[in-house]
This record gives C-alpha cells, sequence and structure tokens, in this order.
C-alpha cells in the first residue's frame, strides 16, 4: 500500500479570477482518483519551511506583477530558500501564473528561484495570459490532477 503523500499549493490570489484557477487547482487536486494524497493550500504569506519541508511535491500560483512574480510569491521564496536549500533538492513542482501580459518575466523569476532551491519542474508552467477566460479554470484543474496523480502513482 502506498504511503500518503502531501502536495502543497503555495498560490497567491488576490482576486475573485485567480481565486476560481486556485479552486480549480485544489479540486484537481483532491480528484477521487487520487487516493494517496493530501492537499494543502498555505498562502504564500503564511507558507514557512516546515510547509515545504513537509510536502512531498510543490504546486506555486502567482499572478504577473509588472512583469514579475507577485511579491507574496518573492517573499515566500525569500523565506523559505536557506531553510530548504539542502533539503529539497529533487522536488517535485509546477507553476501557473495568471498573467495580464506574456507571463515570460513572471516564469523566468521563478525558475531562477527553483534552479537555485534544484527543484524539478514536472511540466511546463501554465500561463494564463490576456483577458480572464473560463477556459483557464479547466486548464487549472488538470493542472492540480496531473501533479496530484504523478504523486500518487509514485511518477515524481
Amino acid at each position: 500500500m502506498a504511503t500518503d503523500r502531501m502536495l502543497l499549493v503555495v498560490a497567491h490570489a488576490p482576486s475573485p479570477n485567480t481565486r476560481k484557477l486556485l479552486d480549480a487547482v485544489m479540486r484537481g487536486a483532491a480528484h477521487e482518483d487520487v487516493t494517496n494524497v493530501s492537499v494543502r493550500h498555505v498562502p504564500p504569506l503564511e507558507a514557512t519551511p516546515d510547509d515545504v519541508l513537509a510536502a512531498d511535491g510543490i504546486l506555486l500560483g502567482t499572478t504577473e506583477n509588472l512583469g514579475y512574480m507577485s511579491g507574496a510569491l518573492k517573499d515566500f521564496f525569500d523565506r523559505i530558500y536557506y531553510p530548504c536549500l539542502e533539503h529539497t533538492q529533487g522536488r517535485p513542482y509546477a507553476l501557473w501564473v495568471r498573467a495580464g501580459n506574456d507571463g515570460t518575466g513572471t516564469c523566468r523569476a521563478v525558475d531562477t528561484i527553483v534552479t537555485g532551491l534544484r527543484w524539478k519542474a514536472v511540466q511546463e508552467p501554465l500561463v494564463c495570459r490576456g483577458e480572464f477566460r473560463e477556459d483557464f479554470v479547466g486548464q487549472c484543474e488538470e493542472l492540480g490532477m496531473y501533479l496530484a496523480a504523478g504523486l500518487d502513482a509514485d511518477i515524481f
């Protein structure tokens, strides 16, 4: 029997639309076919190194702010970087970005930090670009399900 795994969702969701995306990620990650993964959302300003150390996988979510990640997600990285650096290498993660522009700078900024942490991207970042569209919700739900199912099946 597989042991329980934990998926940590660290996402900044300051608006009703970004909250829809977070809810979709959580719904996907809690899919009924995923039986051995618990999912926990902790806002970036509240997430601690202990949360990261306890996680088997991490799903990051952020808005694009002036071509960069949200200040809340940057604050998260600032606080967890050194306490987690030697203990979370190879940790599987994925990223979604709600981008008004193209999301390129946001993805690059997150990639720079997670490369330093030596986390392992399990898929390309999901960038929800432009005006909000309802299909973003389905894409985020699939992302949550993908990461949780991968942890459940011990693929990552």
